[in-house]
């Protein structure tokens, strides 16, 4: 398969490239920004809102000022470079679906999360500029570094489950990576593998891909240089997580070019229950799903007959339960791991 969205050089808009990362298709030809909405994201003096993704509002800097700090836009190089603010809502998306429902305090603890693991994966530069922003957005949000952003979800599997696991029992490799027989679902691998995927639409679902596919895309270089640094990351986070008895079962990173510097940079979010699958180390047990700090629990309701889901855009409201049990095991994940209080 051919990947959807090309890597190319910066265009004419100094933010397109990053507004591309969250979703590859609301930019025109010429670079200029499609401003969307999604859910009536709140007005913040100083910046302009530009485009929300599944569950990520982004908004750039007023010319004049970069209010959030202090400076003006023309004071440092690095601004100059291209920054913008990342907000993280509520929403809560599953099966390449957005749903009606929001958990309370969702967006502080993603974005809480990432800054902590930023911290902890410094052998590779991050996109964070900043955490001083506005009030209005105070927790939930980072002024970050524009990245051109390389067209493919890094995505790292330490054991086998979920659509890794489908994949396998079908075909018996993910992404062109062979596998021995026999496993099952929360099989532990004897190494991690890096299976990356095709960035899709909204609403489509990403696709595998082989190394020879993103060879053809990056070139081979970046290619084996995004697989060392996504194995890389998940080695140094996966030992972390578990010594404090969460085992990190499989991961996604998203990685980009750094305007400024023009040097592989780690982008978007990173090692979040949005983005990872963590298990409690206690209670895992091969051969059948294992209890996770993660949204796996919203996905299995949505596939539950109480649901009554067939799959279409016309997602049903969550119960409060599963609302308040989803939200206790992402603070759960957060408090578990970083050893702070949210």
């Amino acid at each position: 398969m051919m990947l959807n969205w090309h890597y190319r050089e910066p265009c004419l808009s100094r933010y397109c490239n990053y507004t591309d990362f969250l979703h590859p298709h609301h930019t025109t030809s010429s670079g200029e920004i499609l401003m969307t909405s999604r859910s009536n994201p709140v007005e913040i003096p100083g910046w302009t809102h530009i485009y929300s993704g599944k569950v990520r509002d982004l908004y750039v800097p007023n010319e004049e000022r970069f209010d959030a700090t202090g400076l003006t836009v023309n004071d440092d190089a690095e601004l100059r470079a291209g920054s913008v603010m990342v907000v993280a809502s509520d929403r809560i998306s599953a099966f390449d679906r957005i749903l009606p429902t929001e958990i309370p305090d969702k967006g502080k603890i993603l974005t809480q999360m990432s800054l902590w693991w930023f911290e902890q994966l410094k052998q590779v530069p991050n996109h964070v500029l900043s955490t001083d922003v506005p009030d209005v957005v105070a927790g939930r949000a980072m002024i970050c570094r524009s990245l051109n952003m390389f067209p493919v979800e890094c995505i790292v599997r330490g054991y086998l489950t979920g659509s890794g696991l489908a994949v396998y029992n079908e075909t018996g490799e993910i992404a062109g990576v062979k596998l021995p027989a026999g496993l099952v679902d929360g099989s532990r691998l004897d190494t991690p593998i890096f299976t990356p995927t095709g960035k899709a639409e909204v609403g489509e679902h990403d696709e595998l891909v082989t190394r020879e596919e993103l060879y053809a895309e990056v070139g081979q270089p970046v290619g084996e240089r995004l697989e060392e640094l996504s194995l890389s990351l998940y080695t140094t986070a996966e030992k972390i997580a578990r010594e404090q008895g969460i085992i990190l079962a499989d991961t996604k990173m998203e990685f980009g070019t750094d305007s400024y510097r023009g040097e592989i940079t780690l982008g978007d979010e990173v090692l979040t229950p949005d983005s990872s699958r963590f298990w409690d180390a206690q209670q895992y047990e091969p051969g059948r799903a294992q209890p996770s700090f993660d949204k796996q629990y919203v996905r299995d309701w949505l596939r539950s007959p109480e649901a009554g889901w067939d799959g279409s855009d016309n997602v049903p409201h969550l119960p409060e339960e599963v609302v308040e049990k989803t939200r206790a095991r992402y603070v759960e994940a957060y408090e578990r791991l970083t050893g702070t209080k949210f």
